[in-house]
């Protein structure tokens, strides 16, 4: 069940941005395929969609790492 926005905490927050955010990932692996498989492909659309999808992994990277807590041994 969902929380009411005004009731989510922070981490909720981070948990929704991460899921919206790798929807956009595989969307864009969908996308670079589908310009990769075309008879001329757009070799600087396939550069600036690879970068996108980069910035992406790092964001997602970021807010798993918010989420881990750190372990210390």
């Amino acid at each position: 069940m969902t929380k009411p926005p005004d009731q989510m905490t922070h981490e909720d927050v981070l948990r929704v941005k991460l899921e919206v955010l790798r929807q956009d990932h595989r969307d864009l692996d969908a996308a670079i395929q589908a310009v990769e498989e075309r008879p001329a492909p757009d070799m600087l659309l396939i550069k600036r969609l690879k970068l996108q999808k980069l910035s992406l992994k790092d964001r997602i990277a970021r807010i798993e790492d918010e989420l881990t807590p750190d372990i210390i041994a």
